[in-house]
């Protein structure tokens, strides 16, 4: 089974989305933030991590960062749904630190997937 790591604060959106993508067959591990992100990414090694950017106590800027220094191959998806900026400001800056791909939430669930399809 193809496996990635969830990183969302919001768990409403984190359940379904988890839910969407088992349906199409992936085991999702999940985190509610950057901090949990990184210790779930350390005990369970995963090809590709889809992370919020705007999150509590470890905003996914400075988890996408850990994550390439304990990995530099590992394919980051960042997505968001905006903050203080527009979301499209975060995902740019978020592709810079090392993300692949980045989605502004609402997202079209079919590219997402495919997406993930080709990094696995």
């Amino acid at each position: 089974m193809k496996k990635l790591l969830l990183i969302d604060d919001d768990q409403d959106f984190r359940t379904m989305l988890s839910v969407r993508l088992e349906k199409v067959g992936y085991q999702v591990i999940q985190a509610e933030d950057g901090i949990k992100g990184i210790s779930a990414f350390k005990k369970n090694p995963v090809n590709v991590v889809v992370t919020d950017i705007i999150m509590p106590e470890k905003e996914g800027m400075e988890t996408i960062l850990e994550l390439k220094k304990i990995n530099p191959a590992v394919k980051i998806i960042a997505i968001s749904g905006g903050g203080r900026s527009v979301p499209e400001d975060y995902l740019s800056i978020a592709e810079y630190f090392g993300a692949v791909k980045s989605f502004k939430k609402p997202f079209d669930m079919k590219e997402f997937v495919e997406t993930i399809d080709m990094l696995v």
